[in-house]
């Protein structure tokens, strides 16, 4: 029969897995929610997704921008995707930070 000590330290361990699990992927969704004229509350259930970028710890990454059709084509949204950019940098900065606290964490533990 495991002990606590054990049971602890397995939970633990489960905890960290599956924290780096969900580090291995970041995903950023830029969504945008109609405004009435009238100035009535926006539903923000109904939020619809404008722009997404997923980068994986591997380095992969895959982007989706929001284009507008015009009377030349397809131009890409530049503010909408001006916005979803500062949120992907803003999304990298807070993991790197995350990710660094939790390696400093693990440094001081093997100690």
């Amino acid at each position: 029969m495991a002990s606590d000590i054990e049971n602890t330290i397995k939970q633990t361990a489960d905890k960290i897995a599956k924290y780096v699990e969900d580090a291995a992927t970041l995903t950023v969704e830029t969504k945008f929610v109609p405004v009435s004229a009238s100035g009535g509350p926006a539903n923000f259930d109904q939020a619809m997704p404008a722009a997404r970028t997923i980068i994986k710890i591997d380095g992969d990454s895959e982007a989706i921008v929001p284009m507008q059709q015009t009377a030349a084509g397809l131009v890409v949204d530049n503010a909408l995707f001006d916005l979803h950019e500062r949120n992907v940098n803003a999304a990298i900065v807070y993991r790197t930070k995350l990710l660094t606290s939790f390696l400093d964490a693990l440094k001081e533990f093997r100690k």
